[in-house]
C-alpha cells in the first residue's frame, strides 16, 4: 500500500491504519469463502470494498466486525494484532458496524432507537428509570452536528425513509465513538435522492476523521466518496486501487468482469435471424436468372 503523510506534522512518516487485515481467509466447512484477502482503513479516508452477489463480501464484515474469526492471517487494530471473539470486543475497540436491516425497531422513536442498548438512567435502585429528557437532547443534537435537521425526534423511525434512517444509524456510530465505521450497502434499497444523501453523510464521516469501509456493488457511488478500492470475485481479491491510479471507466470494467465482459458482449452481438439475408449478400436484382427450363420458357 502506497505510505500516507502526516498530515499534522507535514513529515513523509507513514501513518498506521486504524484496520488493517492481512492475508486473511475463511472458510466454512470445505466452502472457501474468503482467500487471502488484504485491505487498510485509514482515518480520514473511505476504503470501498465492491464485488458481485457471492464474492465475500458479507464474510469480510462479519469479519472486521468480530461475528466470526479469521482462519489464517492478520487482523490489526491501530497496529495490535487482535482476534474478536465477539462484536462487542469489535465495538470496544471503535469498530462500529451498520448493517442494511439497520437493527432498528421501527415503532420506537428515533431517540430511543439512537439509544438502543446503551440507554441513559436516573436514580438509584427502585427509583432508577430512563433519562429521556437527556436522550431526546442529545439525539437531536447528535443528529445536528452530522447536519441531519429532523422535525421531531419523538417520531416513530420507522416513519422515515430509508436514507433518513440510514443516516441516523450512521450519526449513532459516531456519537458513541466510533473510530472505524462498517457500512454495508447503504444504498442498495434507495433511490438517487436516497443515496445521494446517505453518501453525504458517509463523507461526513470521512471529515470528522473516521476511518470508513463502504461495502457496495455500485462503483458509480464507491467513486464518488472513495479513496481505496478493493475488489473481490469468489473470494478472492482481483484488485487493490488508489483513486488516483483508476479511472470510474476502469473500475466498473474490473468489477463487470473485464475479459469475461468481453466475451459476454461477442455471444449477446446481434446475428442474422433464420431466412433473412445476411450482411454482404447479394441484392436480389443482382442474382442470375432462374435456370429452371420452365421458368426460361
Amino acid at each position: 500500500m502506497t505510505a500516507i503523510t502526516d498530515k499534522g506534522t507535514g513529515t513523509g512518516k507513514a501513518a498506521a491504519p486504524l484496520v488493517a487485515l492481512t492475508d486473511v481467509s475463511k472458510s466454512y466447512g470445505n466452502v472457501r469463502a474468503l482467500r487471502d484477502v488484504s485491505l487498510e482503513v485509514h482515518a480520514g479516508e473511505i476504503t470501498c470494498v465492491l464485488g458481485d452477489n457471492g464474492a465475500g463480501k458479507s464474510t469480510l464484515i462479519k469479519i472486521i466486525a468480530g461475528l466470526h474469526p479469521h482462519d489464517s492471517g492478520g487482523y490489526a487494530v491501530a497496529g495490535e494484532q487482535v482476534r474478536h471473539a465477539s462484536p462487542r470486543d469489535a465495538l470496544d475497540r471503535g469498530i462500529a458496524t451498520v448493517y442494511q436491516d439497520l437493527a432498528v425497531v421501527p415503532l420506537m422513536p428515533v431517540w430511543r432507537n439512537f439509544f438502543l442498548g446503551s440507554e441513559p438512567t436516573r436514580g438509584r435502585g427502585p427509583l432508577r428509570r430512563l433519562d429521556v429528557a437527556e436522550m431526546r437532547g442529545t439525539t437531536h443534537a447528535a443528529l445536528l452536528r452530522m447536519g441531519i435537521d429532523l422535525r421531531d425526534v419523538d417520531q416513530q423511525i420507522g416513519t422515515l425513509s430509508g436514507g433518513e434512517r440510514q443516516c441516523v444509524a450512521i450519526a449513532r456510530a459516531v456519537h458513541f465513538g466510533a473510530r472505524v465505521l462498517v457500512l454495508d450497502e447503504p444504498t442498495a434499497a434507495l433511490g438517487v435522492k436516497q443515496s445521494g444523501m446517505v453518501l453525504k453523510y458517509v463523507a461526513a464521516a470521512r471529515d470528522a476523521g473516521l476511518g470508513v469501509v463502504l461495502i457496495t456493488h455500485n462503483p458509480h457511488h464507491a467513486y464518488l466518496v472513495g479513496d481505496r478500492f478493493i475488489l473481490l470475485k469468489r473470494g478472492t481479491m482481483s484488485g487493490s486501487h488508489l483513486k488516483r491510479d483508476i479511472t470510474l471507466d476502469e473500475l466498473t470494467r474490473e468489477m463487470a468482469g473485464g475479459s469475461e465482459l468481453d466475451e459476454l458482449t461477442h455471444e449477446l452481438s446481434r446475428t442474422p435471424a433464420a431466412g433473412k439475408a445476411a450482411a454482404g449478400d447479394p441484392p436480389a436484382e443482382d442474382l442470375p436468372a432462374a435456370t429452371d427450363p420452365e421458368k426460361r420458357a
